[in-house]
């Protein structure tokens, strides 16, 4: 099974977004969203982000 988005709201009636490993562990979370449209846009902004992004280093 392949990681996968998932959209929910948190304790503050916001939007959120994370990212699960196929293992269920969270490797990335978003920001507060506003609505839960706007959450799922942001998913799909960092799958369009992501897709053969380099890795680079920073010191």
């Amino acid at each position: 099974m392949a990681g996968k988005f998932e959209v929910y709201e948190d304790k503050a009636g916001k939007y959120r977004f994370r990212l699960k490993a196929s293992n269920g562990q969270i490797v990335a979370s978003g920001e507060a969203y506003e609505t839960r449209a706007a959450a799922r846009k942001g998913c799909e902004s960092v799958q369009k982000a992501a897709d053969g992004a380099p890795i680079e280093e920073t010191v």
